[in-house]
């Protein structure tokens, strides 16, 4: 029997290998949102800043 047969056997029908599922989905989807959260703000950093043309308000 190998190392991976043991683990998968002992954490099959335990509570114990739905946490480590969970786990695991959860710490990757944590791991995609960081890099696109990453990447969107490296997007609007490259970005010009837009020009506002104000004219100034009128006073007497």
């Amino acid at each position: 029997m190998s190392k991976d047969d043991e683990i998968s056997e002992a954490l099959t029908g335990s509570w114990a290998g739905a946490a480590a599922i969970a786990g695991a989905a959860i710490g990757s989807a944590a791991v995609a949102a960081a890099l696109l959260y990453a990447s969107r703000r490296k997007d609007r950093a490259d970005r010009k800043p837009a020009v506002l043309h104000h004219t100034p308000p009128e006073t007497d």
